[in-house]
């Protein structure tokens, strides 16, 4: 047990990324669409690419969409009219209406008009009866825009019978029956016949709104999504025959049928979708392995790289889920230009393919859509290689509308011969998502706070000497400034020739001095005329001082929230090495007094990397250089050489990857650049 501890505290990192390997591996899976894939990519009017295809089995074929709709619409327009014939309320006039017009007769007209009273009475029985026995159609909202020859059913006595429309009576025609036929009767008294019929009638045909729905109900359920059948063994398409609109239809039936049947074997689809899965991470991670190991060392650079990949296959399937015709507007060029503001374009490429490939899983057309992404994202990637302004962006945006609008074009014209397919709502979909790719700025910035990481814009503008803590430096030491200023150039030039991070080491190198802001004057570049502050003191309190101008500078850059790639540079660029001047002088002076050597050494750390010795190698240059009294090439060279083989011998290189050859090429840059600095040129024998 005790072995196995040991065995996993020894191996921590490397478990750790398997971690996370297996965890981004899981959540892609969950990511992923749960059903199985159709083999066969195919569109309308393009070539089949396949070998010949016959159906493997029975299956319908499938109705579009638009078929289905303009039967349901049919159905809707077409469907019958159901009414009631209310047989209470006929019974119900019919059993009153005598009493009810003899009580309405003698009290408008009393006992008089004996004949008249006989004519009025039967008329109005006469008329209610037709009308009542026609039918009085209940006024509905839901007839108001039926036409009246609209074919209809009247259920009376539980028969219904088929009729039309204005077969029935309404309240209009039936009052200008009961006019009509008053008008042509003698002695008829029309006011009174018209109030007393209008008044007594009721309607008796009642819209029968639930027996409607329910029978149309019963015929949408009657619709087949289908319309024919494909035997097994039948011939649907060859190799290289355009598919044309009746072929598409049957491969989009198959492709239905194949996806909805019952799953056979679920482990076998699980274990597919895992290599499927695993296998652009790994060739991701085999990449990092052998090309760029120094962002695989750091899981703080892998996992940046797996929120990016989840994140996007993230949208992609909430965008699917709810239309997929919106996929294009998804902004997955953010991915290689938030990659390549942190690292470079050979790693924002293989980042981008990734993520492309892993996005194509859960999209229709995924051929066509891996195709325009990967396309797009190679112009996008060409046009960032030296991202050094924000306002790059808008540039970068525009690129990539004008790449995935000429790329759709084309693709087309492939596919369809000609442009009179083209959708101005594709443009806009391309318009949005350059539009979305203006959120890699603010996210960029997100990213390096969250992971502490710095981007090449950052670093030119913390370079820039118009910076707020620079300028308090130029102000308070003015040498302090300038060595830096001359210290940047140095080692920028010589991170160029080994193709070391140039913008990180100029960044460094302008604060790598800050700290001595706190006393300028305890630092010879800062002093004027022959007096210095240390005369006043012990050469191990003029040490505290000396040393102390690394610490000052590392609380200093805390204070100002400088990224801890900057701070490296101060904490690192003296090492471990000791302040030499006055530890001689106190050795010189007090020979038989025991120093204790680490109060004239630095605290560390020694240099961790490329960039690091770098600066520390310029910087010790750069500020002993100032002593030559005559310099020359040969005083300038054998000052370099001395100054870097001191700084090996003491092992400040040890805990950086560069080697001696990196270490020889800085240094001719250094004797290069120095000569330049001091104007001097290479004497050549005279010509005899």
């Amino acid at each position: 047990m005790k072995k196995f501890l040991s065995s996993v505290r020894n191996n921590y990192s490397e478990i750790y990324k398997v971690f996370l390997f297996l965890s981004t591996l899981i959540i892609l899976l969950f990511l992923s669409p749960k059903g199985k894939q159709f083999r066969y990519e195919f569109h309308e009017s393009s070539p089949w690419l396949y070998e010949e295809l016959v159906a493997p089995a029975d299956f319908p074929i499938k109705k579009s969409q638009k078929e289905i709709d303009k039967e349901i619409s049919d159905i809707n327009n077409s469907s019958k009219l159901y009414f009631k014939y209310d047989e209470e309320i006929t019974q119900h006039i019919t059993d009153n209406i005598s009493s009810k017009f003899d009580t309405l007769w003698l009290k408008t007209f009393g006992f008089g008009e004996r004949k008249a009273y006989a004519i009025n009475k039967d008329l109005c029985i006469k008329l209610s009866n037709e009308i009542l026995e026609t039918g009085l159609l209940e006024k509905s909202k839901s007839l108001k825009n039926e036409s009246n020859d609209k074919v209809v059913y009247i259920v009376r006595n539980k028969i219904a019978q088929e009729t039309f429309l204005n077969y029935f009576f309404t309240s209009k025609s039936s009052y200008l029956l009961i006019k009509e036929e008053a008008n042509k009767t003698t002695a008829a008294k029309v006011g009174f016949v018209l109030n007393f019929l209008t008044d007594i009638i009721k309607p008796n045909i009642v819209y029968d709104k639930e027996k409607t729905e329910t029978e149309k109900q019963i015929k949408l359920a009657q619709i087949s999504p289908n319309k024919g059948i494909v035997l097994k063994g039948e011939h649907i398409i060859s190799k290289g025959e355009i598919i044309d609109a009746k072929t598409f239809k049957i491969l989009e039936s198959l492709k239905y049928d194949y996806l909805n049947k019952s799953q056979n074997s679920k482990i076998g689809l699980y274990i597919g979708k895992i290599i499927l899965i695993s296998l652009p991470l790994l060739t991701l991670g085999l990449f990092l392995m052998f090309f760029r190991p120094d962002i695989i060392e750091d899981t703080k650079n892998i996992i940046m790289i797996f929120i990016l990949i989840i994140i996007m296959v993230s949208i992609t399937r909430i965008v699917v889920e709810f239309n997929s015709n919106y996929v294009l507007i998804i902004p997955i060029l953010l991915v290689p230009i938030i990659i390549r503001a942190f690292y470079d374009s050979r790693l924002a490429l293989i980042v981008h393919i990734t993520t492309a490939i892993l996005v194509s899983f859960n999209v229709p057309n995924s051929f066509l859509f891996l195709f325009l992404q990967i396309m797009t994202g190679l112009i996008t990637i060409t046009s960032i290689v030296k991202l050094q302004k924000r306002s790059q962006f808008f540039l970068t945006a525009l690129y990539i509308f004008i790449s995935y609008s000429v790329i759709y074009i084309g693709i087309e014209l492939v596919t369809e011969g000609n442009l009179n397919v083209i959708r101005l709502e594709g443009f806009a979909f391309f318009a949005i998502s350059a539009g979305l790719t203006l959120l890699a700025s603010p996210l960029i910035y997100l990213f390096e706070k969250i992971f502490g990481m710095v981007t090449d814009v950052s670093l030119l503008e913390y370079a820039d000497t118009n910076n707020s803590l620079i300028r308090e430096l130029s102000n308070k030491a003015p040498g302090t400034f300038n060595h830096c200023i001359q210290v940047s150039n140095l080692a920028e030039e010589a991170a160029i020739e080994i193709d070391a991070n140039a913008l990180l080491v100029r960044a460094g190198a302008m604060y790598h001095d800050i700290g001595k802001m706190n006393n300028p004057i305890y630092f010879t570049e800062n002093q004027s005329g022959s007096y210095s502050p240390h005369e006043e003191l012990s050469y191990e309190e003029s040490a505290e001082v000396i040393i102390g101008h690394v610490l000052n500078g590392v609380k200093l850059a805390k204070e100002h929230n400088l990224p801890n790639q900057i701070i490296d540079f101060i904490r690192t660029h003296h090492g471990t090495k000791r302040v030499e001047y006055f530890y001689r002088m106190h050795k010189n002076e007090l020979p038989d007094e025991e120093i204790k050597l680490s109060t004239f050494t630095y605290h560390g750390p020694v240099p961790y990397s490329k960039e690091t010795c770098i600066l520390m190698m310029a910087d010790a240059v750069e500020a002993a250089s100032r002593s030559i009294k005559t310099p020359n090439a040969k005083s300038i060279s054998e000052l370099v050489d001395a100054i870097v083989k001191s700084q090996l011998d003491q092992g400040q290189y040890n805990n950086a990857d560069i080697s001696l050859r990196e270490i020889n090429t800085v240094k001719k840059v250094f004797k290069r650049k120095l000569l330049n600095i001091y104007h001097l040129r290479i004497e050549y024998p005279d010509e005899k």
